[in-house]
């Protein structure tokens, strides 16, 4: 089906003061030592709501944002970019985070004390299937939910999705890799997210990966089932072995331990897919260890850090998102269907709507289009 790309957005330039102010707030709320999780305190930031803005009902318009984690990065960026926009449509909003990634049941958290509040919408970047439930719950309550970054399973389980083509990012990755090898022989390291639960973002990635190196997938939605060996069709071509396929839960060390264990079952390793740029950086701290140095790392999220990753080498290539633009996008939706019943339509020819991915590598390969590291640190994560 037909994949298309938006324009980025632009952002205001107290961003980055946004984006300091508000990770400090997120992780004093996971530290705390009252042992109440983000989600259950339901408290991060809020914004005062502006006169009439309930639409009709004489309240406030009120808005759940809940991340997969309050410290990654790329979720940080994510609520900077929902707290300017409600700031800008007098929406008060309210964060919300599991302790890490794959923590539903603080997001169900979450989603219940939205519910109770009386709020009109839901952010959320679900962490898994056990999630769907209780979002039902919230959608037969009358609450607009919204999906940012991972499209749920089935996409209907919200009102729609705001995400990257995360297929498109890892497909982009996977033939840069194809042609950057030249026809020489790949054995490869497949780090992804999680090997107990079944997430859109985790097979989108590592299956987009696999099919831009132009290796065959046997399902799509699963990780794991090609064949180990056979070759790849990308650039010139050539064999390859799938040496592992290992959990990481997004994480650095999640990535160096999996690496780890990839090493030790196939030390020529010298692609690695990572699902995303802690895990990379994981992935590198153990190939230094082990001395191996001529590995093709690549990645996805194209943060500012991630950049830097490039920049230095670290990372061969990676595929940017914009975080921000999911979130402020969602939040103008959930304002314009409660304040005029406007309804967000999905991007042509998908089920969600595409907030754009681009490749970034300062080592550009023929027929792949890509942007430099100095060009994605100018609008990495909509932060600059």
């Amino acid at each position: 089906m037909a994949r298309n790309s938006n324009t980025l957005p632009s952002i205001g330039r107290r961003t980055l003061l946004i984006l300091t102010a508000l990770a400090a707030v997120l992780v004093t709320a996971c530290s705390s030592g009252t042992g109440s999780s983000p989600a259950a305190s339901g408290a991060a930031s809020t914004a005062p709501a502006a006169s009439g803005a309930g639409a009709g009902s004489g309240g406030p318009i009120g808005v759940t944002l809940i991340t997969k984690t309050a410290t990654n990065p790329f979720f940080v960026a994510m609520a900077a970019g929902a707290k300017e926009s409600a700031d800008k449509l007098g929406i008060t909003l309210t964060v919300a985070a599991g302790t890490e990634d794959g923590d539903t049941a603080t997001q169900i958290t979450a989603i219940e004390n939205a519910i109770s509040r009386g709020d009109k919408g839901i952010l959320i970047t679900p962490g898994g299937p056990d999630v769907n439930p209780a979002i039902k719950k919230a959608r037969d309550a009358g609450l607009t939910v919204i999906a940012l970054d991972t499209p749920p399973d089935p996409p209907d389980t919200v009102d729609i999705t705001f995400a990257t083509d995360n297929f498109e990012a890892g497909k982009l990755i996977g033939q840069w890799t194809a042609v950057t090898l030249d026809g020489k022989p790949a054995v490869i390291a497949m780090l992804d997210l999680f090997d107990d639960k079944v997430v859109s973002v985790d097979y989108n990635r590592d299956q987009g990966f696999l099919t831009g190196m132009g290796i065959d997938t046997a399902d799509v939605a699963k990780n794991g089932d090609e064949a180990a060996t056979g070759n790849y069709t990308g650039g010139k071509g050539g064999t390859y072995t799938i040496a592992c396929n290992q959990a990481t839960k997004g994480a650095e060390a999640g990535g160096q331990t999996a690496m780890e264990t990839c090493l030790s079952a196939n030390p020529n390793i010298n692609v690695v897919y990572t699902i995303n740029e802690p895990a990379a950086n994981g992935a590198y701290k153990a190939l230094q260890a082990a001395g191996k140095t001529d590995v093709l790392i690549t990645s996805v999220d194209g943060g500012c850090a991630g950049v830097d990753l490039v920049k230095t080498g670290v990372i061969g290539a990676t595929s940017q998102q914009y975080p921000l633009k999911m979130a402020s996008l969602g939040v103008q939706a959930i304002s314009d269907l409660v304040t005029s019943g406007k309804v967000p339509a999905v991007s042509e020819g998908l089920d969600f709507f595409n907030t754009g991915v681009a490749l970034v590598t300062d080592k550009p390969a023929t027929g792949v289009d890509s942007i430099t590291s100095d060009a994605a640190a100018a609008i990495c994560w909509g932060t600059k």
